[in-house]
């Protein structure tokens, strides 16, 4: 499990797209950024008013099943649920939505809150694996960000809430020999084989993410990251192919801790907050440097959304809006965002947040990173050749 890194100071973000640059100009600070419990006591505030879905309270069921990414949620936060409201929180967490997917079709009925990505959740929505919501009956709702309410995956918010946000690009040892003269500036760092020999050796990582990967391959092309053309996607599935001899792992559930901080691997595509956490983790205080930088490529990459789920099968509905009413307390918020490091679409949630995250361009990305940047939607039958690419891809 992740340990929150504090205290913070910027994660450097070498923004490509920007033409800018930057690094820790000093060590960390010295304050411990503040427990959600600490925080909702600085303002008056008591968790247990702020979470209450009504005055008299909901009926509780005794467990609650929570699926999960893997490190995607400080869960002193379970803790302090199940000590607060009597809940037991059966954890379980997964490697990408379409295993999420898949143990779901598979039968699976006893998750009862799920956290799928934007794209997986119009997917779902049309399978009926998800539960309808009220968001009038989650109070806490009101602190989400407008920009992050009513998304074209799920319009009205009526089967999810918005917990984390962030970017997909590249990680990379900014110290290769290769890289100190040729820093990764574009998706071929990943997909060229006359790039990818010059590094190979001291490995390579890529997310174990059909539609992430499928993704970068299709924009290094020039084509939508969400294509539905047979052919674009065909020409994609043969990059992945070609450069896969070069690939050490795929891994896109704790590469962050097994393979960049391990030093297992010298580039990997990487989620936003997993390169931060690799960034301080092996930080240096007396040089003001750390193992790791995080890029944005030149061709644009994945901005992503995850959501707040119920599941249709799950026999606790009131229990879970509950729950979910209780992750979306300002206090409880930051302190998500403050352990895993991603951006948070609670907008109440910035006065707790450390401010050296809410500073951070790798996190918060500024407008003109922003502008290069893409949502994964939906795609309709074009999933199928998805699925038909991935298993070439994984089966060579």
């Amino acid at each position: 499990m992740k340990k929150i890194l504090y205290p913070i100071l910027l994660f450097v973000l070498i923004v490509l797209l920007a033409a800018c640059g930057g690094g820790p100009a000093g060590g960390p600070a010295a304050s411990e950024p503040e427990t959600a419990s600490e925080a909702a006591a600085d303002t008056g505030g008591e968790v247990t008013e702020e979470t209450a879905v009504s005055e008299a309270g909901p009926q509780l069921a005794d467990e609650l099943s929570v699926y999960n990414w893997a490190d995607y949620i400080d869960e002193e936060l379970l803790t302090a649920y199940e000590e607060e409201y009597g809940v037991h929180i059966l954890y379980d967490t997964f490697a990408s939505n379409e295993d999420l997917l898949a143990k779901l079709q598979a039968g699976a009925t006893g998750y009862d809150v799920i956290v799928p990505s934007d794209y997986m959740v119009s997917q779902m929505i049309e399978l009926g694996l998800l539960a309808e919501i009220d968001t009038a009956q989650i109070p806490n709702f009101a602190n989400i960000g407008d920009e992050f309410k009513n998304a074209p995956f799920d319009p009205g918010n009526k089967h999810c809430v918005p917990y984390q946000w962030g970017t997909s690009g590249i990680a990379y040892h900014p110290t290769e020999p290769y890289f100190v003269d040729n820093p990764p500036n574009s998706w071929a760092y990943l997909f060229d084989p006359a790039l990818l020999e010059n590094y190979a050796g001291d490995g390579i990582n890529v997310l174990n993410d059909p539609r992430e990967l499928m993704a970068a391959a299709l924009v290094y092309l020039g084509y939508e990251g969400n294509s539905q053309n047979p052919d674009e996607i065909a020409q994609a599935r043969d990059v992945v192919i070609k450069a896969k001899p070069y690939y050490k792992t795929f891994n896109s559930e704790d590469y962050d801790d097994t393979l960049l901080i391990a030093g297992e691997v010298v580039i990997s595509h990487s989620w936003s907050g997993d390169a931060a956490n690799a960034y301080w983790s092996t930080y240096d205080d007396a040089t003001g440097e750390s193992e790791w930088a995080y890029t944005i490529p030149e061709e644009g990459a994945v901005k992503w959304l995850d959501n707040i789920c119920i599941t249709a099968s799950s026999q606790k509905q009131e229990t879970a809006v509950h729950f979910i009413n209780y992750l979306l307390d300002a206090a409880n918020g930051a302190a998500i965002t403050n352990f895993t490091y991603y951006a948070s679409p609670n907008e109440a949630a910035k006065a707790y947040i450390v401010e050296e995250i809410l500073n951070d361009p790798s996190i918060y990305p500024p407008e003109d990173v922003q502008a290069k940047l893409y949502w994964l939607t939906e795609v309709g039958d074009a999933v199928f050749l998805y699925d038909e690419a991935w298993t070439a891809i994984k089966g060579q």
